[in-house]
């Protein structure tokens, strides 16, 4: 399977987006931190969001990004496609030039599994992700350990 980091890091600034987006825009600075993303890389994956109507974002103080619809109408394979992710199981990237410019022996059942897995992906949506409690689970951890690391005296303090 052809899914990269792109499209699992875009998964997972959404999810965290849909979870913390409560009462104020979510900055990228803070999903960088949760998340452990570089943020020139989720500025590059929110500004393909964004073109999707995926997301809208708020400028200002306290500005930030709020998702462009509701959790339960995004899902998985669009948060994947805005990006431009694939998930392609053949060795051809699907062009069916896969054995010396000709279609493969087992080009059509690869083929077949990347539409399954996208329309598996379709049936996922954020708001469906969000309610499980391994990920609420998960969020509650993450905030926890950053509270904990913003409460820790700094090495550099007098």
């Amino acid at each position: 399977m052809r899914l990269t980091t792109k499209g699992r890091y875009a998964v997972t600034a959404m999810l965290d987006l849909t979870i913390h987006a409560d009462e104020k825009p979510v900055s990228l600075a803070e999903i960088s931190q949760r998340q452990s993303i570089s943020l020139s890389y989720l500025e590059q994956l929110f500004a393909r969001l964004r073109q999707s109507d995926l997301v809208s974002s708020v400028r200002g103080p306290g500005g930030g990004y709020r998702l462009g619809r509701d959790s339960d109408t995004i899902f998985i394979a669009q948060i994947i496609d805005a990006v431009n992710e694939s998930v392609d199981t053949t060795n051809c990237q699907g062009k069916g030039d896969c054995q010396g410019g000709e279609i493969c022996l087992t080009h059509a059942l690869w083929d077949e599994l990347s539409g399954e897995i996208h329309r598996f992906l379709n049936g996922i949506s954020l708001a469906q992700l969000m309610a499980r409690r391994d990920i609420k689970n998960i969020a509650q951890r993450q905030v926890e350990q950053l509270l904990i690391l913003s409460d820790s005296p700094r090495a550099d303090a007098c």
